[in-house]
């Protein structure tokens, strides 16, 4: 699977992780990874593409547009628990190579 992991795409996979299976509205995700729409709303979009996320509508109250809910798929669950089990390793290693200066 080719995704570019950026520190905001591990970013929005950790919120993920908080809760993976509850379903998640973008502007909760925004306030919780501080990230702006511009930046968050195509991430989304890529995750959805490559099946770690899927979307659902919530219909509101009448005069009121719809509502896009996340939330990460069985792969996504895997792939952000492998990522992040990655990113602890490179961490760990960087912390140490600094320590050997």
């Amino acid at each position: 699977m080719k995704l570019r992991l950026s520190r905001q795409t591990l970013v929005v996979l950790d919120a993920f992780l908080e809760s993976p299976r509850q379903w998640k509205y973008g502007y909760d995700l925004s306030r919780s990874t501080g990230l702006k729409s511009g930046t968050l709303y195509p991430l989304l979009m890529r995750l959805a593409e490559h099946k770690l996320l899927e979307t659902s509508w919530e219909a509101t109250e009448p005069g009121r547009p719809p509502r896009h809910l996340y939330r990460l798929t069985s792969e996504g669950v895997q792939f952000s628990l492998e990522h992040r089990r990655l990113g602890s390793l490179n961490r760990m290693q960087q912390a140490l190579s600094e320590g050997k200066s």
